[in-house]
């Protein structure tokens, strides 16, 4: 590819990076690691729109506007904080451009070493433009544009050298090499000059094994869409004693790439469909592919539309105590281009260099490129199902001191792109010391995480007009060498009125 995402460009001009996936794009949750009953303006959208009937909290306020809002993260079960910020700087270099070099051979295979089965999550969100009107009889309404990048990956032995390595992957037994005219097929040995290796044009295996055996126990999940978000919310009976509030979202979607590949016991499974502007070379597949499109310009095309709808309810109990229950993203995502199926076929050479720098996300140009790991079938169109999650929270307010709550996050369809493997779980809250001070922290696990402890900071000022803040996903990468994550979120204008 000729860089990573475009979009990553557009959250990179700064030195952060966070990670938040059950928390959206709301900054004021991520440092809470809860959000089901926090959020109620257009940051609820997505998590709970029935919390849009509670109004805004801030007297007088029916109006909030904002932007520039976003988090960026890497978290791993088993890399450490250093070889995550060796990934992020990678990641950095793709996107600008020099600054950094190649790896070598030898480099490559330590970095195949340290990428062996651990499972790496990339999660970017960027809110474009929010908004959001509540009122106690109309209830609230509320509109937003929120750009989405997912990743998750965990790759088997063969899958991650080959991947890393190319053509030289321990995998093959032979190498091809020219020089001048001459052709000549030499056995794979741990002893190769660099000038024999830099005349290597392909790897091969004498006696090949299926595509599902090379990639058993691999697993690469990838979406990046762009959600037209709506919701309305609003009370449906009950008091200042008792409430109970309804609501109803949804979402237009433009997915600029999906891609999709499940290798286990049962087989392997693999679609993909992703933008010409990553610049993937299929080679002669293309052209008899029904949905091959070429098209590309300064901003990534869309490859699939598609819609989300969102149902929940809440119940406030004397002011103070909050239930709130949720259904999102149910619905799915049309895919018309470059659309492609994978042949399980015998993989029994491989031309392709191998990956140039740490950057695991580059993988994708390894898997779909002519001359890489998987033989593809192009297709006229494929339909996915949203990667939908359930969730249920609930929280206490103790006045204007401080609240807390908690919750639980679960996928709906763990099998989709884009989507929480496995529940999440949580408790946080925030304390205000001084009315235009909130301090939030918390924990987390579940998932993909292990122990993870959230922390933020909030400013508001004049009653609730402009706010703006910083969190972090897991303040302890900030102390501990082997924290497993490198995370902070950040909004810098939110208005109220």
């Amino acid at each position: 590819m000729k860089s990573l995402f475009p979009l990553i460009a557009l959250f990179s001009f700064l030195t952060f990076n966070s990670f938040s996936q059950t928390q959206g794009v709301a900054y004021t949750a991520v440092g809470k690691g809860v959000a089901t009953t926090f959020l109620t303006d257009y940051h609820c959208l997505g998590i709970n729109s029935s919390a849009l009937g509670w109004g805004s909290g801030y007297e007088g306020k029916r109006f909030t506007m904002g932007m520039t809002e976003f988090s960026l993260g890497i978290y791993s079960d088993n890399l450490d904080k250093n070889k995550l910020n060796k990934l992020y700087k990678t990641i950095r270099q793709d996107v600008f451009g020099g600054g950094g070099s190649n790896i070598n051979w030898q480099e490559q295979s330590e970095a195949a070493a340290d990428y062996l089965d651990a499972g790496i999550a990339i999660d970017a969100s960027y809110n474009w433009l929010g908004f959001s009107f509540q009122s106690e009889k109309f209830g609230g309404i509320a509109f937003n544009i929120q750009e989405q990048y997912s990743w998750y990956s965990k790759l088997s032995q063969n899958t991650t050298d080959l991947v890393f390595r190319g053509k030289f992957s321990d995998y093959f037994d032979q190498l091809t090499v020219v020089f001048g005219t001459d052709t000549t097929v030499i056995p794979n040995s741990g002893n190769i000059s660099e000038d024999t290796l830099n005349a290597v044009v392909s790897g091969t295996l004498s006696v090949p094994l299926l595509l599902s055996d090379v990639t058993k126990g691999s697993e690469v999940r990838f979406a990046w869409n762009r959600y037209y978000n709506f919701g309305y919310g609003r009370k449906l009976f009950g008091d200042s004693t008792f409430s109970i509030t309804g609501g109803i979202g949804g979402r237009f979607i433009q997915s600029t790439a999906m891609f999709n590949m499940t290798s286990d016991d049962d087989g392997l499974v693999f679609y993909s469909s992703v933008s010409p502007s990553f610049d993937i070379d299929y080679g002669a597949v293309a052209n008899s592919n029904p949905s091959n499109y070429t098209k590309s310009g300064g901003i990534p095309a869309s490859v699939g539309n598609g819609y989300g709808l969102d149902f929940s309810v809440s119940a406030m109990i004397a002011k103070y105590f909050k239930i709130g229950l949720a259904v999102n993203n149910l619905g799915s995502v049309t895919y018309k281009r470059n659309v492609y199926r994978v042949q399980d076929t015998l993989v029994g050479d491989m031309s392709l260099d191998g990956l140039s720098n740490y950057n695991i996300t580059n993988s994708i140009d390894q898997f779909l490129a002519d001359g890489g790991l998987l033989r593809l079938d192009g297709q006229e169109e494929v339909k996915i199902n949203n990667a939908a999650n359930i969730r249920l929270g609930c929280s206490i307010d103790f006045g204007k001191i401080a609240s807390v709550g908690i919750d639980v996050v679960a996928p709906f369809n763990r099998e989709n792109p884009g989507g929480i493997n496995n529940p999440v779980y949580s408790i946080g809250g925030e304390v205000r010391p001084l009315k235009w001070l909130q301090i939030s922290a918390g924990y987390y696990g579940g998932g993909i995480y292990e122990h993870n402890i959230p922390l933020g900071i909030n400013f508001v000022l004049g009653g609730g007009t402009y706010e703006f803040g910083i969190s972090s996903r897991d303040a302890l990468s900030f102390f501990l060498k082997d924290s497993h994550s490198v995370s902070t979120a950040f909004g810098v204008a939110r208005f109220r009125f």
